[in-house]
């Protein structure tokens, strides 16, 4: 029976017939019939349960082939539309992604890692102010006045040497104007 000819109405006298290409497992009704009754259980009681789980055993049978015939239908609509599974994936993983943004988890985290960031960068703001206001005080400081001034000495000498045509170094140990040997370690 192929898929678009198959009836799938429920109400159907030709319902829980099975197509080729589909297997299910049977139900066996005389398995049933046969179990011993449960204790507290009339006999009729008992029989009309058994009645009762055979009809809903048959409406699973059927239900499984409408949802197969359902299935074949889709996949024959989707190939024919030239949708690929990769399409359905992309889809999935798109709608999944949206259901987990919308989620209170989801939100929950998000709200609390900008409390984070935004803690973290006033933080970082207070200790990057203190530092500069540190570095402020030092340069301010009279060791620093001291040093300043003898690196700007150094500097006047170094810069007036070239300018004069010399491009050796004062000595440190105030010998002359003798430049340094060409030796030196460093």
């Amino acid at each position: 029976m192929d898929s678009a000819g198959q009836d799938i109405n429920l109400n159907s006298p030709n319902k829980g017939l099975l197509s080729d290409s589909m297997t299910d497992v049977p139900v066996d009704t005389a398995v049933a019939a046969q179990a011993p009754a449960v204790e507290g259980l009339t006999d009729a009681e008992a029989e009309e349960l058994r009645a009762e789980l055979a009809k809903v055993e048959e409406e699973v049978v059927t239900l499984r082939q409408v949802l197969a015939a359902k299935e074949r239908h889709c996949g024959e609509l989707k190939r024919r539309l030239g949708l690929s599974t990769l399409e359905g994936l992309k889809q999935n993983l798109s709608r999944g992604w949206h259901d987990v943004q919308v989620s209170n988890a989801y939100k929950k985290t998000q709200e609390t890692l900008s409390q984070a960031g935004q803690k973290t960068s006033a933080a970082l703001c207070t200790v990057g102010s203190a530092i500069s206001r540190k570095l402020g005080d030092v340069r301010n400081s009279a060791t620093f006045k001291s040093f300043e001034d003898r690196v700007g000495t150094i500097k006047s000498k170094v810069v007036s040497g070239r300018e004069n045509g010399s491009d050796s170094l004062p000595s440190p140990t105030g010998s002359g104007d003798r430049p340094l040997p060409d030796h030196t370690p460093f």
